[in-house]
């Protein structure tokens, strides 16, 4: 029986690879599968596939006709809970070992298709974004210059005009065409440079909290769960804070301010944003219990304009967006009624590498 993680080409594998015994008893296991699992190859070597997979058993009873068959077979976008309460997607290759010695009997592979969606998705949606930022660059430039001519016209035609009622006219066009030269620049979202420095993001969600404390002095309850051996991060702490404040407001309406929406914190490892992989990214989620985004704006609420709020501007979302892409990271959101939450990965290389 092997007595760890399994050696050679396996090691390198980015697919997990385990191997079991007749009794379906794990008898190897590869570093990806430790990261899948996570949790090293000396803490489940020997159990059984039953302890490794409780909540997966129609995963479980298959392998085992498998092995008693002796027959391979191949199942793709199989959902498997893992021990950590962690759902995931995989493909699964499974090869029954007619003489596969050392008492392995069962070779099985996964690969966790779930990430690769996301990453897929995520890059998509960063292209997008992106393709959508330079649309807006043209559009402003283009709506303020006449809008400038305008506001310019009306304020030389207010002093021409020989009775004094008649500017109140022009003074609304005058107001209108500021409204909408702030309006575009709100879309353009910050447009400073960014002012880097060491920043801890507790802090960050304890002003936010605080300011939605003062809002919505009753009804609303904000929820903490935060790892504290998180590190600090390179950013600008007003723009942070600004991203934060958007997201948890666009919570706070979606319960209508009574509840409860969760700010919790962690680190995830080995994390892919856009095409580039990070060693370490910190992740804040920001939880509510409403209602859940509309299925058909769920792929486009980072964009301007795109809101189900009577009255919204729809611009709080894609200016977090753009605030947390000019610091390398990324916001997704998964919805669904009951259950909001929207995430947060900030890498941590630039203090952390």
């Amino acid at each position: 029986m092997l007595t760890g993680s399994a050696p050679g080409i396996l090691e390198n594998l980015a697919t997990t690879v385990l191997t079991f015994d007749t009794e379906l008893r794990l008898t190897s296991i590869n570093p990806a599968g430790e990261m899948l699992f996570e949790v090293s190859a000396k803490k489940i070597l020997g159990q059984k596939l039953a302890e490794l997979l409780p909540q997966s058993r129609r995963m479980v009873k298959a392998l085992r006709e498998a092995l008693d068959s002796r027959h391979p077979f191949t199942v793709r976008g199989v959902r498997l809970r893992l021990p950590a309460d962690k759902t995931i997607t995989v493909d699964c290759i499974v090869s029954p070992l007619v003489d596969g010695g050392q008492g392995t009997a069962l070779l099985v592979e996964l690969t966790q298709v779930d990430r690769l969606m996301r990453l897929a998705r995520d890059e998509n949606m960063i292209d997008r974004q992106a393709a959508n930022r330079a649309v807006m660059r043209g559009l402003a430039h283009e709506i303020k210059n006449p809008l400038g001519g305008l506001r310019g016209a009306a304020q030389l035609l207010e002093r021409e005009l020989p009775d004094k009622s008649l500017r109140e006219y022009t003074r609304i066009i005058i107001h209108e065409a500021d409204r909408l030269r702030n309006l575009v620049d709100r879309m353009m979202g910050p447009h400073q440079p960014l002012k880097k420095k060491p920043v801890n993001i507790h802090e960050i969600l304890e002003h936010v909290r605080k300011l939605m404390l003062v809002e919505v002095p009753v009804g609303l309850t904000l929820d903490r769960d935060y790892d504290p051996s998180l590190p600090d991060l390179e950013g600008e702490p007003e723009q942070l804070i600004q991203a934060v404040l958007n997201i948890v407001r666009n919570s706070a309406e979606a319960i209508q301010h009574k509840g409860v929406i969760r700010l919790r914190t962690s680190i995830e490892r080995s994390f892919t944003i856009g095409q580039k992989r990070h060693r370490l990214v910190l992740r804040v989620d920001i939880e509510d219990n409403g209602p859940g985004v509309p299925e058909e704006i769920r792929e486009y609420i980072f964009y301007p304009m795109v809101t189900a709020k009577p009255g919204g501007t729809g611009l709080g979302l894609s200016i977090a967006q753009d605030i947390i892409a000019k610091h390398g990271g990324l916001i997704e959101c998964d919805s669904r009624p009951g259950l909001t939450v929207f995430s947060i990965y900030l890498p941590l290389e630039n203090g952390h590498g």
